[in-house]
């Protein structure tokens, strides 16, 4: 759901607040993103009364079959019971295919740990659609979120984020997820790389040591394909200059820059970072970087240094006799021949439009009960016959015939 806000209104303990005109004081702003305007710190008990009143079960059953939620949000968009949802406050647009979207959650959303993503859904020509990103935002800005987003050509949710989101927007998140966070007891040597717009998660990493005034070694090394593509440049450097433990490098892959080498090495990783191999690595980017990375670490004896995240899906190598059967889809009394491509690649090949979020594995949100039949994992390469378990579509190749419950 897309929704534009367009008067403040507090239900339950939930504030959401339009934006101040031009003029206006700023600290109007600055209470509404901490959630505590005049009236919500006066009416707190008020505010609780109203969530207690507007979720007791008769209310419940008298808007059965559609619950609270569907007849509030009518007039209040931002509102939800049970699901986080946020106002859009801000938006900017850092490179010229990239959008950053600044968003007050609701309540009911639990914050993040730095480096892991959030589901983020739309409705689009009436079909919810949700999208995977990461935080760029210190784990401790509890009261916001910044998203930073590539827009690519064929992207169906970027696009239409970049076409259509305003202060006073609001949208749908889940949970935040995922397993690519610092380590609770901070390293004493770090090195960040990031590869396009897997800058965001290690960005949030470097913005929450640094609140935390982190002082151990830390060194950024980003790439880019050019040098205005960099979406939180400025800010690096300022980062840089202003904390002697931040070291920052910029590669640009499509710039000839002194005949330096524009793809990750050793002698590069010298020339950044005389100790790299007794840090503990955060990558994420492309496969190839993070394969790159891998692999140097593992050539020292240390793979276990290297903790990395992809934000591009894999590519399915069907091995020799696996693409042959047939993928049934039971609910939807539909077969079609199996290829080498997914199970989600098999059900939109089909007509079917299931949910799907990051296409890689990651976020869950294709989870789908697998009815009978093998499948391949083609992160792991594990192979898995069990019959009656939930797999992930996004990530999952049949291996002869496959029925699932879709």
């Amino acid at each position: 759901m897309l929704t534009r806000l367009h008067e403040r209104a507090t239900v339950g303990e939930q504030v959401f607040t339009k934006l101040p005109q031009d003029g206006q004081a700023s600290q109007q702003a600055v209470d509404a993103r901490s959630g505590e305007t005049g009236r919500s710190r006066q009416l707190p008990s008020a505010g609780r009364l109203a969530r207690r009143v507007v979720g007791s079960s008769l209310l419940e059953a008298l808007a059965a079959p559609h619950g609270v939620d569907r007849y509030v949000e009518l007039v209040l968009p931002g509102f939800s019971l049970r699901d986080p949802r946020a106002e859009v406050v801000a938006v900017r647009y850092p490179t010229p295919n990239s959008l950053t979207l600044r968003l007050r959650p609701n309540e009911l959303w639990h914050g993040f740990r730095a480096g892991q993503f959030v589901s983020l859904s739309v409705e689009i020509d009436g079909v919810r659609r949700t999208r995977c990103y990461s935080p760029a935002l210190s784990e401790h800005a509890r009261a916001e979120l910044e998203l930073t987003i590539r827009v690519h050509p064929e992207g169906l949710v970027s696009g239409y984020l970049r076409a259509n989101a305003r202060p006073g927007t609001v949208v749908e998140l889940a949970q935040a997820d995922g397993e690519f966070v610092l380590a609770r007891t901070r390293p004493e040597h770090l090195l960040l790389i990031s590869g396009g717009s897997g800058i965001t998660p290690v960005m949030s990493m470097l913005r929450t040591l640094c609140d935390e005034g982190h002082d151990a070694p830390v060194t950024f090394l980003h790439f880019a394909r050019r040098e205005h593509e960099v979406a939180y440049s400025a800010e690096l450097q300022e980062l840089a200059r202003s904390r002697p433990n931040v070291r920052l490098a910029f590669v640009y892959t499509r710039e000839r820059t002194g005949g330096a080498d524009r793809h990750l090495s050793r002698a590069q990783l010298r020339r950044v970072d005389r100790r790299y191999r007794q840090a503990e690595v955060y990558v994420c980017g492309p496969p190839g970087l993070i394969a790159t990375t891998r692999a140097l670490w593992a050539s020292d004896g240390h793979p276990e240094r290297v903790h990395s995240e992809s934000f591009l899906p894999t590519r399915v190598v069907a091995s020799p006799g696996e693409a042959h059967g047939c993928v049934r889809f039971a609910a939807s009394r539909i077969e079609l021949a199996g290829e080498a491509m997914t199970l989600l690649e098999h059900a939109e090949k089909a007509g079917l439009t299931p949910a799907y979020g990051c296409r890689m594995g990651i976020c869950h949100t294709c989870t789908c009960r697998k009815l009978t039949g093998q499948v391949r994992n083609v992160n792991s390469g594990e192979l898995s016959s069990c019959e009656q378990e939930d797999i992930q579509i996004c990530s999952s190749v049949p291996v002869g015939d496959v029925e699932l419950d879709l």
